[in-house]
Formats: C-alpha cells, sequence, structure tokens
C-alpha cells in the first residue's frame, strides 16, 4: 500500500418506530474509501475505522425547517469496522469489511400521552462486504476497479426502529466501484490528486422494503512533501464528496421521506510511519437536497488506523 489517499462521501437512513418516517441518509459516503482502503503494491492490510454522525436537525428540501415537522429528533451513531484486503498479485486482490453499529433513537411515540418521545438505543452487526479488487490497468495500480456484494448479516428486525432505520437494511446489493490516483506531471508541484466512486444497487430484498439505489464518489487532493524522516510522513488532504440516493420502495417504505442529494468538502490529514497508518477527516456539508422531511447531521467524522503487511 503507497501514502495515496481516496476518500469518499456521505450519510445516514433512519426514521421513527410505527409513526411519521422521516430521516436523512447515505452511510456509503464512508465506503468511497481512503488510501488505506486501496491497493498500491502486492501484499495485504487490515484497518480499524471509526465513524460518528450525529442527526439532529430537520431539513426540508435544500434548507433547515422546523423540528415540529418531524417526529424524528436525534439519531446518533456511532460505527465500528474491521477491514482486510490482500492483493495476490499486481492486478487481483480481495477485500472484505466487518461492520458493527451502535445507535440511540430520539422520536416523538404519543406515549403514554400525545407529543411525548422516547429514546432507544441498539447495537447489532451491520451488513458485511465482500469485494473483488482489479488493479491491472496499468503497471503502478494507480486505477481500478472493484465488484462485489453488501450482504443482508446485519440486523433488521429490532422492534423499535423502522426498516429504513435498523441498522441492516435486510437487503443484498451489488456493488461497482472505480478509482485513480495520479500526480500533475510536474515534480516541483508537490501535489497529488484522486477520484473515486462506488455504486450500490439493491437486487435481493426482504420483507416489503428495498433502499434505494445510491452513488458516492470524491475527488480530492492531497500534500506529499511533508517528509518527516525517521518519523514518517505527514500527508494533509481536502476533497469534495457527492452523494446521491433514490427513493426507497415497497410497502414497508416511505418514497416521500427517503432520498436525497449530497455535498460535501472534507479537509483531512494522513500520517504513516513504517508500516502503520493514520487517517482522519471532517466532512461538512455545503449542498444537501432531501425529500420530505429528513434529520440530517451537521458535520461527520472519520478516523482509520491501518497496518500493512
Amino acid at each position: 500500500m503507497s501514502k495515496y489517499l481516496v476518500v469518499g462521501a456521505a450519510a445516514l437512513i433512519f426514521l421513527t418506530p410505527g409513526l411519521a418516517l422521516a430521516c436523512a441518509c447515505g452511510c456509503g459516503v464512508f465506503d468511497v474509501g481512503t488510501g488505506t482502503m486501496l491497493p498500491t503494491d502486492v501484499g495485504g492490510a487490515v484497518w480499524a475505522e471509526y465513524h460518528f454522525m450525529n442527526q439532529t436537525q430537520n431539513w426540508h428540501g435544500m434548507s433547515s425547517a422546523p423540528g415540529v415537522n418531524n417526529d424524528d429528533k436525534i439519531i446518533r451513531t456511532n460505527f465500528f469496522t474491521a477491514g482486510l484486503q490482500y492483493m495476490f498479485n499486481r492486478k487481483w486482490g480481495i477485500e472484505a469489511e466487518v461492520p458493527y453499529w451502535d445507535r440511540t433513537f430520539k422520536t416523538t411515540t404519543g406515549f403514554p400521552v400525545a407529543g411525548d418521545t422516547q429514546i432507544f438505543n441498539h447495537d447489532a452487526l451491520g451488513d458485511v462486504r465482500v469485494k473483488g479488487v482489479y488493479s491491472g490497468f496499468s503497471n503502478d495500480m494507480s486505477t481500478g476497479i472493484t465488484f462485489g456484494l453488501k450482504l443482508a448479516t446485519g440486523d433488521f428486525t429490532y422492534a423499535n426502529f423502522d426498516r429504513d432505520s435498523s441498522i441492516g437494511t435486510g437487503s443484498t446489493d451489488l456493488l461497482l466501484g472505480a478509482y485513480h490516483m495520479g500526480d500533475f506531471g510536474d515534480a516541483d508541484i508537490p501535489f497529488n490528486w484522486f477520484v473515486n466512486g462506488q455504486w450500490d444497487q439493491p437486487f435481493v430484498d426482504q420483507l416489503n422494503y428495498r433502499p434505494g439505489d445510491e452513488l458516492d464518489a470524491a475527488i480530492g487532493s492531497y500534500y506529499n512533501s511533508l517528509d518527516l524522516g525517521n518519523a514518517g510522513k505527514l500527508s494533509p488532504l481536502l476533497q469534495l464528496i457527492t452523494s446521491i440516493r433514490m427513493h426507497d420502495v415497497g410497502l414497508n417504505a416511505d418514497p416521500a421521506d427517503s432520498g436525497y442529494q449530497r455535498l460535501l468538502i472534507s479537509p483531512g490529514v494522513e500520517y504513516d510511519v513504517s508500516n502503520i497508518k493514520l487517517y482522519g477527516d471532517v466532512e461538512v456539508p455545503v449542498f444537501q437536497n432531501v425529500n420530505g422531511n429528513q434529520v440530517v447531521a451537521p458535520v461527520l467524522f472519520k478516523f482509520i488506523v491501518g497496518y500493512n503487511f
């Protein structure tokens, strides 16, 4: 694995149990990864990720809206993910990610009296992702495609969450991605650039709920000249992330209050020393257009610890 970074883009889908379905979406933003998840050499890598999202703002269309328009009030999620990648040669490899989510959900239930809210907490295994990697388009492995499945391993039966607020979607999805990493062709320009995207297409669903198709993509650049000698290397990064999700469908879905378009700006930094990689960023929405009323987060956080072998 090299020092290259490629990161991606933004949100999560949650809703109220049995009342107005209204929350915002897109944990796929975390799946257009960083250099920790992209191959540039033969061998393997393992990593642990932590993401945090605190959805507290009701949003309608392209602007904030009164909280009384949405029964959902707070959706706070801690995402923990273990990842493994192994490149058998300079063309072919495999990758797997196993997530575990802890979610707190505050919503208006009207019980025992009208207007009352309740708080629910649930933690469980999420939907496992398994992908193949092809990076044989060039000798430096700078261009590649990924392809695989999101499996229906996550819990979608917790009684206090609706289907689109559950930790698992209950669907099996086809995942197709592509990435490229490059420089500006001039040794005097100490920046590299990257682009990375992934399409998520559900094709098998359960119990009358299918999540919307989703596209997440990132483009950005990082500074590659902060060499600290034996202390390692520091690489500041700036990227733009876009995330587009279609309406959910099915009898247990709420098409009117699902789906969105979003653009985020994300400064970050990677620190490499020996075979260890540390990465962190913040992702701030600069544009978002949601269908209906949905609860959104004002900022997202990501942190990764990786080891190459």
